[in-house]
């Protein structure tokens, strides 16, 4: 019995340390970041504040981990927020759609206020008007790209029925059709506008010059989120603009996320894509009334004509973290 005993009484203390060793790895285990899974629909450098997020690690200050997950096509994407897969959506006027529907979403802010497209055509084609009865390409029936192209063609007193309208899900593939003949016109946002210049295509006009309000890149979330995590919202916000503000004042940091986001080394198609977003970014990317109006005029849904701007949009969090002084920090570098 006394070498039973003796045995349990070395035993006992034995236990008690692993015990207390694994209290101690559990005690000091950094507790791990919420993820933030944020969709955005196309490759191009209007993802450039979402891309340098992960890349330099700007949302660890502030509590949360920033996944990006790409989705092509402005309309998948915003399933895919509506359905819970993703949290946020970088996404355009196809959410505005989605709203007249009754989806559970609302825009809290948009970093690219207008139609960053340009329209590139076949040698042949000397002026919008000359797109009559021939077939242009555009991203997503219902998206960015499809409402760049109704405003545009209003310009010439035209609609999509002076023409035949094709749609693809991503930029690469309304390239390719122009390439092969399959359209003599699409819609293309940087960097596939310089792969387009590259294959002899010229850009006819520059929508983006033309600076019709629109919500080409807002940040959508469900309502149910704003109402039941308004501290993750916050977290996110903070971390978006720190995202923006890297992407103003730091294009070589910012053209290394590209170069990583858009898998080319290419350094004309970086800076394609940075150059051609960067003027466009606001500090503080505020929704507008015109914006979500713009949007409005060019939807076919049936609620368009009497729906209310403002129910489309909160922008309660940019303001409280602008009048709470973070931006005016953010700014500063303290």
């Amino acid at each position: 019995m006394s070498h039973i005993h003796s045995r349990g009484n070395n035993l006992y203390p034995s236990v008690l340390l692993i015990i207390f060793a694994l209290l101690a790895v559990v005690h000091s285990s950094p507790v791990s970041a919420l993820t933030i899974r944020v969709g955005y629909p196309q490759l191009n450098g209007g993802q450039t504040p979402l891309w340098n997020i992960p890349e330099s690690k700007i949302d660890r200050h502030y509590g949360i981990e920033v996944s990006p997950v790409y989705i092509p096509g402005g309309v998948r994407l915003t399933q895919t927020i509506v359905s819970g897969s993703v949290d946020v959506a970088l996404t355009g006027g196809a959410a505005v759609n989605a709203m007249l529907s009754g989806a559970d979403l609302i825009y809290i802010g948009m970093p690219v206020p207008t139609f960053a497209f340009s329209l590139y055509v076949r040698p042949e084609i000397k002026d919008v008007t000359e797109l009559r009865g021939k077939v242009l390409g555009v991203i997503t029936k219902g998206a960015s790209s499809d409402h760049a192209s109704i405003a545009l063609l209003r310009q010439y007193k035209m609609t999509q029925h002076d023409l035949r309208v094709l749609y693809f899900s991503r930029q690469e593939d309304a390239l390719a059709a122009l390439k092969q003949g399959i359209v003599v016109a699409a819609v293309h946002s940087a960097p596939t506008t310089l792969m387009a210049r590259r294959l002899g295509f010229k850009e006819l006009v520059n929508i983006g010059s033309l600076k019709f309000p629109y919500p080409f890149e807002g940040i959508a979330i469900r309502r149910s989120t704003l109402q039941q995590n308004q501290d993750l919202v916050k977290a996110f916000l903070k971390t978006f603009l720190a995202g923006l503000k890297m992407t103003l004042e730091q294009p070589e940091a910012s053209k290394r996320a590209i170069s990583k986001y858009l898998f080319t080394k290419d350094p004309e198609i970086v800076d394609e894509a940075y150059r051609s977003f960067a003027p466009l970014f606001p500090k503080v990317p505020y929704v507008t009334d015109e914006a979500i109006r713009s949007a409005l005029s060019v939807t076919d849904h049936p609620k368009a004509a009497t729906a209310d701007p403002k129910e489309f949009y909160d922008n309660r969090f940019l303001k409280e973290l602008e009048s709470s002084g973070f931006v005016k920090e953010l700014y500063s570098g303290h």
